[in-house]
């Protein structure tokens, strides 16, 4: 699931760096315009991690604006806007470890009810985004790796888009995308 950096992937991991430490007053605005693959429209999602914990984690499911223009407003939300977490200081940046998710394009998942919802999901590799009126949630392909069960991923999603989880999923919508994930190298952080 996690690549290894690709020039892409090198790349995106240095906006988001870069978009973090202006953030905190430690560094230059990030420049990403002279890249003309940073220009294409695309969806991230920036995820965080301290001392082996979740940081923070924001972005986007659908490509609205640059890629480059995505990773450096999601790398700035994850590090200071996550409502589950204080802002990111500065005495933590440099232990942060930043991961970007490249998002593929949804997909609409047709079904009659939970059995067969549950039958058409891909452990470990599907990211999936459930929809409730207006409302709903998504959990990366990612999670799959604490969740491995589709009934247990599915309930936590629930839970997450704040629906009961023993809620059926007949009436709610499903969606489902793919990823190319890359990690920064631990060893290359501190």
């Amino acid at each position: 699931m996690t690549a290894t950096p690709t020039d892409a992937g090198v790349r995106l991991l240095a906006l988001a760096r870069a978009s973090i430490a202006n953030a905190l007053g430690l560094g230059p605005a990030p420049r990403w315009d002279d890249d003309p693959a940073l220009r294409a429209r695309g969806a991230t999602f920036v995820t965080l991690t301290l001392d082996d914990e979740l940081r923070g984690c924001i972005g986007s499911l659908k490509p609205h604006r640059t890629l480059g223009e995505d990773v450096v407003a999601n790398a700035r939300a994850a590090a200071l806007e996550d409502p589950r977490f204080p802002p990111l200081s500065a005495a933590e940046f440099g232990r942060v470890h930043i991961g970007v998710s490249l998002l593929s394009p949804s997909e609409f998942i047709d079904f009659a009810d939970e059995a067969e919802l549950l039958g058409k999901l891909r452990p470990g590799v599907d990211g999936l985004t459930l929809f409730s009126g207006c409302g709903g949630a998504t959990f990366l392909p990612q999670v799959w790796e604490q969740l491995p069960e589709p009934a247990q991923f599915l309930a936590a999603l629930k839970r997450k888009a704040g629906l009961d989880p023993a809620r059926p999923a007949a009436g709610l919508m499903a969606a489902r995308y793919t990823v190319e994930k890359w990690d920064e190298n631990p060893e290359e952080v501190e």
